[in-house]
């Protein structure tokens, strides 16, 4: 593993689909300012390694999954299963990046992990042909369904301007810790998926998003009270377009990274760069971070970048 010094810069694109990122460019896409000795990381950023392997750095640097999740939890984690396509597609979490992230749960002392999402496709086609199924039941998790709305509660967004109330999966409200694992892709309407967007997995409801502006409904959704303790963005094969299905693994840029902090706008903000976006652009991370939902400048942040 190389550690390299840490860099004052946000310029650069992205990375076209169908080609690999060096790391240099990963350098100067993450910008982010030098660190005193001791503090603490906004986000942190690996790039180089298979899904786990990354992970399993990146969460060390974070001060380890104990740090988030204590003896005895129920902890929810949340992926992106929302499309009947293979791992390789690129639509969904990757598998692997699932599993592990629910190890290193249970090794921090959970009592139990939960795995859901209300998927866009038959939700027992997304469990199964997205891997992310026997992932989790190979790991100790339980797969729970989320497409029935008797498993969701209504709740009120305090403040929100176009969503004020949603229901939501009752696992979000009643378990302990709640982490939010996207993955990192193109979107038709919104340009972009990652943390913030992961979230329209968790209300029954969706399609009220769509009809009353996607994007304002997004960062609302940020006002309530239960937020994820931690996001992990899976960007391993990141979807450059034709998002969010995808059509074939033409649409994939291999970039083979993984990005982790407390701060859904952050990580989300770092996706932008990564696919050639600046955050600003992308109208969900812009409102978000004008309500005070996060940080989305990327060059006043405490940024670790790793490369395996």
């Amino acid at each position: 593993m190389k550690r390299r010094k840490f860099l004052r810069s946000s310029l650069g694109a992205g990375v076209a689909a169908g080609a690999m990122m060096s790391f240099g460019r990963y350098e100067k896409l993450l910008g982010g300012k030098p660190l005193p000795s001791g503090a603490n990381y906004d986000l942190v950023a690996v790039m180089g390694g298979e899904p786990a392997a990354m992970f399993d750095l990146g969460i060390q640097a974070m001060g380890g999954m104990g740090t988030f999740v204590s003896k005895g939890q129920k902890v929810l984690i949340k992926p992106n299963i929302g499309w009947d396509v293979v791992p390789d597609k690129g639509a969904n979490t990757n598998p692997a990046l699932v599993r592990r992230v629910i190890e290193h749960c249970l090794r921090a002392g959970a009592k139990e992990v939960y795995i859901f999402d209300n998927t866009c496709d038959n939700w027992v086609k997304c469990y199964k042909n997205s891997g992310i199924e026997q992932a989790a039941k190979d790991a100790g998790a339980k797969m729970v369904p989320g497409g029935s709305e008797s498993y969701y509660q209504e709740v009120t967004i305090p403040n929100g301007k176009k969503l004020t109330k949603t229901k939501v999966h009752e696992l979000v409200l009643s378990s302990d810790v709640f982490i939010n694992v996207p993955v990192l892709k193109h979107h038709s309407s919104a340009r972009m998926t990652g943390a913030l967007k992961n979230m329209m997995g968790v209300v029954w409801d969706r399609g009220y998003w769509h009809r009353n502006d996607l994007n304002q409904c997004i960062a609302d959704y940020t006002l309530f009270d239960k937020k994820p303790a931690l996001n992990i963005m899976d960007a391993y094969n990141v979807m450059m377009r034709n998002g969010p299905r995808g059509v074939s693994v033409g649409d994939l840029s291999n970039m083979k990274s993984l990005m982790i902090s407390t701060d859904w706008v952050a990580i989300d903000a770092a996706g932008a760069k990564m696919m050639g976006k600046e955050p600003s652009s992308i109208e969900h991370i812009a409102l978000a971070a004008a309500m005070g939902a996060g940080k989305m400048d990327l060059s006043s942040m405490n940024i670790h970048r790793m490369k395996m």
